[in-house]
């Protein structure tokens, strides 16, 4: 089973994804998660480089080696690149998630394309916060035609305006100022509804009441996804 979980912010993806994969006893792959690995990345690289600036690589440099005991030392400073780079990738979508903006595509569907490489991912997943726009999804489907899998569902969690700027509101989070919140949730409207008509010529889309306590919701979709069997 291959899904993908689709809603604006504080529609309950997070919460009705991780409760499938409880409930089905398969993996997750969360969007939130791979940025907040990358950010974690950009701290790192920072940490690193304040440590030992001297030996942090910069831009263009490569270490060179002139025998077997400098492997070592270049073994750590290809690390250290390494987070350097992906540091770079976490400073990108920070700055896109500050704003409320989406996160560039390409970042999102590398770090996906590395879970659905793992074995634990080679027949069942459940996707969340990822895709947002038709265009991401068709980008998702062209990723996932390559790595041999095929998207059974698409659920919609659908839940009125009001209700997503409240649920957010209440969470608390360091970035749900209400501005910004506001700003995911036109975004949403604005950008984010045609892919309900991609995945519905498609005859991937299931549609759920959101606007319910949470367990009604995943009853919901557990009753639907085995009856579409």
């Amino acid at each position: 089973m291959k899904l993908v979980i689709i809603g604006g912010s504080g529609a309950g993806k997070s919460t009705q994804a991780q409760g499938l994969c409880t409930y089905f006893n398969i993996p997750l792959i969360s969007s939130d998660q791979i940025l907040q690995d990358m950010i974690c990345a950009q701290c790192s690289s920072e940490a690193i480089a304040a440590f030992c600036p001297e030996d942090f690589p910069q831009k263009n440099s490569i270490p060179k080696g002139n025998s077997e005991q400098d492997n070592g030392g270049i073994l750590e400073h290809q690390h250290r690149f390494a987070i350097s780079s992906f540091s770079y990738l976490g400073n990108l979508a920070q700055s896109y998630m500050e704003t409320g903006e989406l996160v560039l595509d390409e970042i999102i569907l590398e770090s996906i394309q590395i879970q659905l490489k793992k074995s634990d991912f080679k027949d069942n997943w459940v996707l969340e916060g990822y895709p947002s726009i038709a265009e991401q999804a068709e980008g998702l489907d062209f990723l996932l035609d390559d790595l041999g899998h095929n998207l059974d569902w698409a659920i919609y969690l659908q839940v009125p305006q009001a209700v997503m700027v409240n649920r957010c509101m209440e969470r608390f989070l360091p970035d749900d100022l209400p501005e910004i919140v506001q700003r995911r949730v036109e975004t949403f409207y604005d950008r984010t509804v045609p892919i309900l008509e991609y995945y519905d010529r498609r005859r991937r889309l299931l549609t759920i009441n959101g606007d319910q306590p949470p367990q009604a919701v995943q009853q919901n979709i557990i009753d639907l996804l085995l009856t579409s069997q």
